[in-house]
């Protein structure tokens, strides 16, 4: 008998958590950002070699006219010369080049941080707004259902002279409105379903599981000025001031020349000895504090241009983060209230006036307008619960979670042919 009872799989359910990892791992964004890692510490190691050797081909006084015009043997003064030419680019500055590009690198590390906490925090946003529609469809169509009682009791009473045509209208209306109700509703959960798709595609379709608890958050107001000197954002503007300073260090290492030595090879007629040649060229800098000394004052000033604005940006972040706490905390409050006073009375407003509707001690208005006060409240209590979650959501995902930041590698080897 246990073999023959048929064994039903549980329907899976889509939870946060799982949305959010689904989101990371279709992003194309942070593949983006794989990418630009990639080519930052490519250009890193190829700015740190000494530029191409120069080869230099060329022939030397060759006769234009009379006998020996065009000839290449004749005349002693006549050379084929071959050269290579290096630049000796100085080891510091290669170095700060390559570091510079090495900060372009922990830039877009940064910025993929900040990609995924992003994605995190609108996969949750869309998330919740499809689970709150869905709520308060449950809620309507619930009602609903209570409307179309009330409509077929105003009919049955009107039927055995109880009741008057009023009634009968006055519950058709009132259905009517629910109607109504439910097909915003079902508006408002369609619109949901799409841009939850947007993240994680077809795993849209999937009923949701149930909510994580939004009465706790990973920041610690007491400790938030640190917490958010590490936010992805804040992050992004400290790594831009670092490049600056890179820049600022190959400016100042500018204001000493590379020099360019040159090796070449002269042959003559065979008549006349070969040649050898070695040359030295050193850049002149002769208005230095006009050309290098402007330049370097222009990387240091963007590099008090990119503190600044890391600062500024802190102050904001803090500043908005503390707003969203409280009202978080305000949202919570109110929705306890609504759940210990204000829906219980409105249910208990709700069986009065049914209980004496039966009695025939009020009409059956009364009914329908507590009944529509007790839908109120509910879908308010919906509302701030909705704004509390989202509240958290943003709050909760400034930073990305590592439970759900997981990312396909991306394949970076590239053939440099």
């Amino acid at each position: 008998m246990a073999l023959a009872v048929p064994v039903f799989a549980a329907e899976p359910t889509l939870t946060l958590a799982e949305a959010q990892r689904l989101a990371v791992e279709r992003s194309r964004q942070i593949t983006s950002k794989d990418f630009a890692v990639a080519a930052s510490r490519d250009m890193a190691v190829a700015a740190g070699q000494l530029p191409d050797p120069v080869l230099k081909l060329g022939i030397d006084n060759l006769p234009a006219n009379g006998p020996d015009r065009f000839n290449l043997t004749s005349d002693f003064m006549t050379m084929r010369r071959v050269g290579v030419m290096q630049e000796l680019t100085r080891a510091d500055k290669r170095r700060f080049r390559s570091e510079r590009y090495e900060r372009e690198a922990e830039k877009s590390l940064a910025e993929k941080s900040m990609t995924i906490a992003s994605i995190q925090r609108d996969t949750a946003l869309a998330w919740l707004d499809l689970y709150y529609a869905q709520a308060a469809a449950k809620i309507i169509n619930e009602q609903g259902m209570q409307a179309n009682l009330e409509v077929q009791a105003a009919e049955g009473a009107y039927r055995s002279g109880r009741g008057n045509q009023a009634d009968i209208f006055a519950a058709r209306s009132a259905l009517a409105m629910f109607d109504d109700r439910s097909s915003e509703i079902g508006r408002l959960t369609a619109n949901a379903r799409t841009m939850l798709a947007r993240w994680i595609g077809q795993a849209a379709d999937m009923p949701l599981a149930a909510r994580p608890d939004a009465n706790t958050i990973r920041l610690d107001p007491a400790t938030l000025d640190t917490q958010l000197n590490h936010h992805p954002q804040i992050a992004v503007l400290a790594r831009q001031e670092e490049i600056a300073v890179a820049e600022a260090k190959l400016a100042q290492a500018n204001r000493k020349s590379d020099w360019n030595v040159e090796v070449m090879y002269s042959q003559r007629g065979s008549a006349y000895s070969n040649m050898i040649s070695v040359g030295v060229s050193v850049p002149l800098q002769w208005d230095q504090k006009n050309r290098q000394d402007r330049e370097l004052s222009a990387k240091l000033a963007m590099v008090e241009q990119a503190k600044a604005e890391r600062e500024e940006s802190l102050r904001t972040h803090i500043a908005e983060t503390r707003v969203m706490i409280h009202e978080w905390q305000n949202d919570r409050e109110r929705l306890g209230r609504y759940e210990r006073e204000l829906i219980p009375l409105a249910n208990e407003q709700t069986r009065a006036a049914i209980a004496a509707y039966r009695g025939g001690r009020t009409g059956l208005p009364d009914v329908l307008m507590a009944r529509r006060n007790e839908i109120d409240v509910r879908l308010q209590a919906l509302q701030l619960e909705t704004g509390m979650a989202r509240v958290w959501a943003q709050l909760n995902y400034l930073f990305p979670d590592d439970a759900t930041a997981s990312h396909p590698a991306t394949d970076l080897n590239r053939n440099p042919k």
